[in-house]
């Protein structure tokens, strides 16, 4: 209760109520709260810690870089109140934040100056706040990380750690689900968009149980392992896949970086040892995902279809072309997009030409003609079940990797 203390202590010096954040803005601990609030404290005590978009607003004020208070605005559209925000440094190493809600702005240099006194001790008690907190959560990480990618001896290693540490409550069937942020044109995945998907994480396995599931953030995505009991009956995984969505959908809103948000889940496994054939699976169902927005925004391994082996032939750098050379000819020109949204149709529905003519509502006799020119320009034969599994191949090949992108 060393922290409680201290903010307590610091909002009677500055007169108003104290929140405290960690450099990442999680919430820390807060006095108590008399005074005028807005929406986004009241949700940062609720949900402890702020949401991105509050995040990305603080960032572009300066706070990362402050080394004195500063004085952050109000933005109505985030129904945010001016603040002053304290700074905390221990031997210049960014702790976190103190935070005073300043609506009138009445704080005057005096009040802030008063706050400077138990500063040197909250720094101290922040530091090793923050050295226990991050030393178990980078345990967990790195033997969550181990149990995904290394050998089968060690990914046992990995599980009876995780069982000692009692992060899991047991063994058991496990499922891997992968969170993907897509990029907004011409953006990366920055910071900001890595701290929403975290929280979207630590949310949903907080809602699925925090002892039966852990998570990992890497670089382009973050990932949700579930371990279930098996007795206790849990929420099946493309239930969880749509409650993770749906989150992480809400924490990126306002966030420039991410244009949308999408779940890969893999099969189930029988024990978390091989928990990492499940995240693989995953992995793949996300990058299709991303690809291809038709397939909505949770896609399952087991509902790929054809792309679960595209997926593993685009790895090889194989193209559509490879797979048909006759096809190059009308995906190297634009104007033969008609033709290949025709045959691919044509090649959906079986070569059922009275559902194909309905589906792109054609007369028969101009579908005959459309794909008679397929069969001219591409070298083919559409009577040869060969060339139509090879066509067809090539044209799913072709949406995946994106040199086939029809407008529909």
């Amino acid at each position: 209760m060393e922290l409680q203390r201290i903010v307590d202590a610091v909002a009677a010096r500055a007169g108003r109520p104290a929140l405290i954040e960690d450099r990442r803005q999680r919430v820390v601990v807060y006095s108590e709260h008399d005074g005028q609030m807005d929406d986004v404290r009241r949700s940062s005590i609720l949900r402890r810690h702020t949401t991105p978009e509050v995040i990305a607003w603080f960032r572009d004020a300066g706070i990362m870089k402050a080394r004195e208070p500063i004085r952050t605005p109000a933005c109505p559209k985030l129904d945010l109140l001016p603040r002053v925000c304290v700074p905390i440094r221990h031997d210049d190493l960014l702790l976190g934040f103190v935070w005073f809600i300043d609506a009138d702005e009445t704080m005057s240099s005096g009040d802030i100056d008063s706050v400077n006194g138990p500063m040197a001790e909250l720094s101290l008690a922040l530091y090793r706040e923050n050295l226990l907190g991050e030393l178990a959560t980078q345990r967990e990480a790195e033997t969550t990380r181990t149990l995904l990618v290394d050998a089968p001896d060690v990914r046992e290693h990995a599980v009876n750690a995780l069982l000692a540490d009692q992060t899991l409550a047991g063994d058991g069937p496990s499922t891997a689900l992968v969170a993907q942020v897509v990029p907004a044109r011409g953006q990366a995945v920055d910071e900001v968009a890595r701290i929403a998907l975290e929280q979207a994480l630590v949310a949903t396995r907080r809602w699925y149980g925090v002892r039966d599931a852990v998570h990992l953030i890497r670089h382009d995505h973050g990932v949700l392992v579930l371990c279930g009991d098996r007795v206790i009956t849990r929420p099946p995984a493309d239930r969880v896949g749509h409650r993770l969505e749906e989150t992480l959908r809400n924490a990126t809103r306002g966030v420039v970086s991410v244009s949308r948000t999408l779940i890969g889940v893999g099969q189930t496994r029988s024990r978390l040892a091989d928990a990492a054939n499940s995240y693989d699976e995953a992995l793949q169902a996300a990058r299709v995902g991303a690809q291809l927005p038709a397939l909505g925004p949770v896609i399952t391994w087991a509902g790929l279809g054809v792309y679960r082996v595209l997926s593993r032939m685009d790895q090889q750098h194989l193209d559509a072309g490879g797979v048909h050379p006759g096809l190059e000819r009308l995906l190297d020109d634009s104007a033969h997009m008609v033709l290949l949204e025709t045959l691919e149709a044509y090649l959906d529905l079986a070569g059922n030409i009275h559902a194909t003519a309905e589906r792109l509502r054609l007369h028969r006799t101009t579908l005959y003609y459309r794909l008679q020119r397929v069969e001219r320009l591409a070298e083919t034969d559409l009577k040869d079940g060969n060339e139509r599994l090879c066509l067809h191949l090539a044209l799913k090949l072709g949406r995946l990797n994106g040199r086939y992108r029809p407008e529909a």
